[in-house]
């Protein structure tokens, strides 16, 4: 907040605003997301919609584009409970807050291209099986955001790569007895955003 405010004091020309909102989709590289789509999509897609401010960093030609995004994903999750000698597949499907930092520059006029960390939250966590009866989740986490996109107007188009850092160590309490596993994801987010 503190950030915003003393950015806020410089020129209109030095900031923008607006909104966004997508779609991602859990997988570790671009060529897996092809591979995906081609055999039927077997990874999860989610959607995420938020704000973001862009702050314009004199003289050097950069700029900071910090963002709040609301995210939902969901993911197949296969896991093997403990005294069991078959894995099991369920869906597992959470929603969080990210809040990327992201340092960018304009290229040709039109485009950007920008990385940064990116601080989330997990809000809520579940799973698609009845017989998992109780769920805690480690709700903070680290990831790596880096990409880039167009802008053409008030519109732009970007697509992302997150890596996560931090792992979600979540577990759960089955029929057979705890069962941990890491829900960390890797994901595209492919977004299309509108400045006011």
């Amino acid at each position: 907040m503190c950030l915003a405010f003393g950015f806020s004091q410089t020129s209109n020309g030095q900031v923008s605003y607006g909104i966004k909102a997508g779609i991602n989709y859990n997988s570790s590289t671009f060529s897996a997301v092809k591979n995906d789509v081609l055999s039927g999509a077997e990874s999860k897609t989610g959607y995420h919609a938020g704000l973001w401010l862009r702050f314009k960093i004199p003289v050097v030609g950069f700029y900071i584009r910090p963002e709040l995004v609301y995210t939902n994903l969901e993911n197949n999750v296969n896991y093997k409970a403990i005294g069991s000698t078959t894995k099991t597949s369920t869906s597992y499907n959470f929603q969080k807050i990210d809040i990327p930092v992201l340092l960018g520059k304009k290229i040709f006029g039109i485009g950007n291209v920008y990385a940064g960390p990116s601080f989330q939250y997990i809000l809520k966590s579940g799973f698609g099986f009845s017989d998992l009866k109780e769920v805690s989740s480690n709700g903070f986490t680290l990831g790596l955001q880096f990409g880039g996109g167009i802008e053409l107007g008030k519109i732009g188009l970007d697509v992302r790569w997150e890596r996560a850092f931090s792992g979600v160590e979540t577990t759960f309490l089955g029929n057979t007895g705890n069962v941990e596993f890491d829900t960390r994801v890797n994901q595209i987010i492919v977004g299309l955003s509108y400045k006011f």
